[in-house]
C-alpha cells in the first residue's frame, strides 16, 4: 500500500470519528444513533492503521476479495442504521397519533364546557 493511500485511509477514519464526536458534543446527534457510527469509524480506523487485518479477516471468513468484505460491512452498517431509524419513526408516529387523539378529546371537552357556560349565561 502506498504511503499516500495509507495516510488517506487513516485521515478519513479520523475525520469520521471527529465529526461524530463533535456532533455528539454539540447535541446534534444522540448517543444511541452515534453508537453504530462510532463503531464503523473505529473499525475503519483499525483497518486503515493495520491493513493486513482486513486480509486476515476476509481469509478467516472465506471471502476471496477483501474489498468485498468492506462493502458487506458498510452495507450491513447502513442497514442497521435504517432499521434503527425505522423503529424510532414508528414509535414517533404512534406517539403523535396518541397526542392528536388526546388533543381532540381535550378540545371536545373545552367546547362542551364553553357551551355549558354559554347556556348558564343565557339564563
Amino acid at each position: 500500500m502506498s504511503p499516500i493511500l495509507y495516510a488517506f485511509g487513516v485521515l478519513s477514519a479520523l475525520f469520521v470519528l471527529i465529526v461524530v464526536i463533535e456532533s455528539l458534543r454539540r447535541q446534534r446527534l444522540r448517543e444511541r444513533h452515534a453508537i453504530l457510527w462510532l463503531g464503523g469509524g473505529l473499525l475503519a480506523l483499525i483497518v486503515s492503521i493495520f491493513p493486513g487485518t482486513l486480509d486476515w479477516i476476509a481469509a478467516l471468513i472465506g471471502i476471496s476479495v477483501p474489498t468485498n468484505l468492506v462493502f458487506f460491512v458498510s452495507i450491513a452498517l447502513l442497514f442497521l442504521v435504517c432499521i434503527q431509524h425505522s423503529t424510532e419513526l414508528t414509535t414517533l408516529e404512534r406517539k403523535t397519533r396518541a397526542l392528536a387523539e388526546t388533543v381532540a378529546l381535550l378540545e371536545l371537552h373545552v367546547r362542551e364546557i364553553e357551551e355549558a357556560q354559554q347556556g348558564e349565561d343565557a339564563r
